[in-house]
């Protein structure tokens, strides 16, 4: 609890937070200020169907436009960030798309450092046999990059969900995170505190993660935000060389499709630039969280 107050008093680590939660209630609450559904087109409700009306290609920004229906109906609309060359609203696409590379994000965190962890932590403690041959496979995923296993497999699935996406990239981004926690948790596997657990018979488990891993919580945590921020980057490379989800909007993929449309050279800037400007806060976002928690939890860097 101490810590999280020194945390908080942390101008990096405020600024860093302040940003997350600024974007989180941006994805959540962005689409109450829009009237267009996730895939940025109008729909009208024609019995038990829905049908899309689509709105004029490339508008600029805070655009008024009245669109037509199809039952004849006309509907004025604001593009606070301007439409697509496909007609489809940019400001609905954005919010959208930062709720999926979020959701992925945070998943594929959350699978990566679970299973980081628990190889490192298993592998240090045990030693032996067990340790060579998890550290074996381990060095083996080491060796192949990353980002190839990353396409191979997306590009074998024909459909790819945003939670589909989470696993590829959580699956392949752990190896890392085991070698690390390893060496934190040789270091104190013998210590006193642990040997005195072995001798009131508790099991291996509950010494990992009754007695080893608390001791490890700051840097697991801070292990968390890398995989996050490694995640967003994995997900938007996958995205915009096609890879993406299939079956929602991604930052990824808005970026894709403005690339492959020529938006750039067209100067469709309210395209491009809001998406890739949102990944870019977003890493600084979690690096200065991860700079802020190294001074709080380090004394020698807090002048303690």
């Amino acid at each position: 609890m101490e810590l999280i107050k020194l945390a908080f008093k942390n101008n990096k680590f405020k600024f860093g937070v302040g940003l997350i939660v600024f974007f989180i209630l941006f994805g959540l609450i962005g689409p109450l200020f829009t009237p267009f559904a996730s895939d940025g087109l109008y729909y009208e409700q024609v019995g038990k169907i829905k049908l899309a009306s689509y709105s004029t290609k490339t508008l600029p920004p805070m655009t008024r436009e009245n669109i037509t229906t199809y039952t004849g109906k006309i509907v004025e609309v604001l593009h606070i960030l301007g439409t697509d060359k496909e007609g489809r609203d940019v400001y609905t696409e954005l919010v959208y798309g930062l709720r999926t590379s979020l959701w992925i994000a945070f998943l594929a965190a959350i699978i990566g450092t679970t299973l980081g962890i628990t190889i490192g932590f298993v592998s240090g403690y045990k030693g032996g046999l067990v340790d060579e041959l998890l550290m074996m496979f381990v060095n083996i995923m080491l060796v192949i990059p990353s980002i190839v296993l990353l396409i191979l497999v997306a590009a074998y699935l024909e459909a790819r969900s945003p939670a589909v996406q989470a696993l590829i990239i959580g699956l392949t981004n752990w190896p890392w995170v085991a070698r690390s926690v390893r060496a934190q948790t040789l270091s104190l596997k013998n210590r006193e505190f642990v040997n005195l657990s072995k001798l009131a018979g508790l099991s291996d488990l509950r010494i990992i993660f009754e007695e080893i891993m608390p001791n490890m919580i700051s840097y697991i945590v801070m292990v968390g935000i890398l995989q996050i921020s490694g995640a967003i980057l994995a997900s938007a490379t996958l995205d915009f060389i096609g890879l993406g989800p299939t079956t929602m909007i991604s930052l990824g993929t808005i970026l894709q499709k403005a690339i492959m449309h020529n938006a750039l050279q067209f100067g469709w800037w309210w395209w491009f630039i809001p998406p890739g400007l949102i990944i870019t806060l977003i890493i600084t976002a979690l690096f200065f969280i991860n700079l802020g928690m190294e001074e709080v939890f380090n004394p020698r860097l807090r002048g303690e």
